[in-house]
């Protein structure tokens, strides 16, 4: 049975806040600066509602462009969406990447830990995630709810990226080794290779041999107190490292000068940089 000393850490790190959609008070005088747009969308597969917070890039409404979309787990206002929508209009001034439609897929509370995770037989697992199992039905609700919402309002030029980090990047992991025609490009940070006794990486050798050719992009970052991870990410990259073959391209960048809680900004900055060609 793995040791979890440091889960509730990680997850008190990549979770900061239940009240992600309530904007601080306004003064008086101020007027409100509008990042993004919100969408309330009902879902049936998961039966309640959820929020997408979507960030349009510059010039998107005065032009009839296609966009590539950059799809952000932990998307909340107050977690990840932020920020990684702050860095591609970043690095869209400089053309270090290309113009994107950056989408938040908000997950609060408990609805998080039960998204990103699949049923589990480590006893351990449940005492820190007594809510998981629900990996399955989010899965799908990404495939059939949020991906064709989007489609259909917004140009989308059919190109799609997923980031994750923590439990995110667990979830980014299944897709990839269930699903992975859902999305082109994978940025997996930290991911939470550790749960079910390590069961998703251990499918990673034959699933990479069956795969190998495929046109995907796998990014994977980890940081030194990532050591509970380490073990299984070694197994995935071992698989990547022994049998992907062009056009399947991957890359695995340690941090040593960043943390779980620090990660997260430069390894997809860098990320978008390797993806697209560097600086």
């Amino acid at each position: 049975m793995r040791p979890h000393l440091l889960v509730p850490s990680f997850f008190a790190l990549v979770h900061v806040s239940v009240n992600a959609q309530t904007p601080p008070t306004e003064a008086s005088s101020g007027q409100p600066f509008v990042f993004g747009v919100v969408h309330e969308l009902e879902s049936t597969v998961l039966g309640q509602k959820r929020i997408l917070n979507i960030y349009l890039p510059d010039g998107y409404r005065d032009t009839t462009a296609t966009y590539p979309v950059i799809y952000v787990l932990d998307g909340t206002a107050n977690e990840d969406f932020p920020h990684i929508a702050g860095l591609a209009q970043f690095m869209n001034m400089y053309q270090l990447l290309p113009k994107s439609i950056v989408v938040g897929v908000a997950n609060m509370g408990p609805s998080r830990y039960h998204d990103f995770t699949a049923p589990t037989r480590g006893d351990s697992d449940l005492v820190w995630v007594p809510t998981g199992g629900g990996s399955a039905a989010f899965i799908t609700f990404l495939e059939k709810e949020v991906q064709p919402f989007v489609v259909q309002h917004y140009r989308t030029s059919g190109r799609r990226t997923i980031i994750g980090q923590s439990l995110g990047g667990l979830l980014g992991a299944e897709i990839l080794f269930t699903k992975p025609e859902l999305f082109d490009d994978y940025i997996l940070v930290s991911p939470s290779l550790w749960w079910d006794n390590g069961s998703l990486a251990a499918r990673a050798e034959d699933w990479v041999k069956t795969h190998a050719t495929l046109p995907k992009r796998i990014y994977i970052a980890v940081a030194p107190d990532d050591a509970m991870m380490q073990a299984e990410v070694d197994q995935v990259v071992g698989a990547l490292r022994a049998h992907a073959t062009p056009p399947f391209t991957w890359w695995y960048v340690p941090f040593p000068g960043e943390s779980h809680a620090t990660i997260l900004h430069r390894a997809v900055y860098d990320a978008f940089e390797s993806l697209n060609g560097g600086k």
